[in-house]
């Protein structure tokens, strides 16, 4: 498996994150809505990868900078044909492995509390997360449920 920063414009990953992007925003009541668009995704304050199987696109994820030492993950998502496969904790794992190297010692992330997001917030789990109240802007919420990693060089 390949990765590869930014590249926000080939067309799988264009297509990944407008899908992401829509269909969140669907599933999600208004005011509780988190998700980035892809110009939210271009700010000097995140990083984005895509990973690759060959010439295939399996899914994608960002890390937000909250400040040195801390993190968000933002845009987890996973190409439909790679579903249920346990290639979310690859692209987890693969975050995790980033932020090491950018000297981040806490990730949060934020996710649904419908039964939409039920799989994230089992995969979160699987990856070692634990679950947290609000962090960085995000106040309580109904709708949200919060998770963080310590995680260690």
């Amino acid at each position: 498996m390949k990765s590869i920063e930014n590249n926000f414009d080939h067309p799988q990953v264009n297509d990944l994150l407008k899908k992401h992007f829509i269909e969140l925003r669907s599933v999600s009541p208004e005011g509780s809505t988190h998700v980035l668009d892809i110009p939210g995704l271009k700010v000097s304050s995140i990083k984005f990868w895509s990973l690759w199987e060959n010439d295939e696109l399996i899914g994608c994820g960002a890390l937000k900078f909250l400040d040195d030492n801390h993190g968000e993950f933002k845009s987890i998502r996973i190409a439909d044909k790679f579903r249920k496969n346990g290639l979310g904790t690859k692209i987890i794992d693969h975050l995790i492995n980033e932020a090491k190297k950018l000297n981040i010692k806490k990730i949060s992330v934020e996710t649904g509390s419908g039964d939409f997001f039920l799989p994230a917030r089992k995969l979160f789990k699987k990856c070692g997360f634990s679950s947290c109240k609000p962090f960085a802007h995000y106040k309580k919420d109904p709708n949200s449920c919060y998770f963080y990693l310590d995680i260690k060089k």
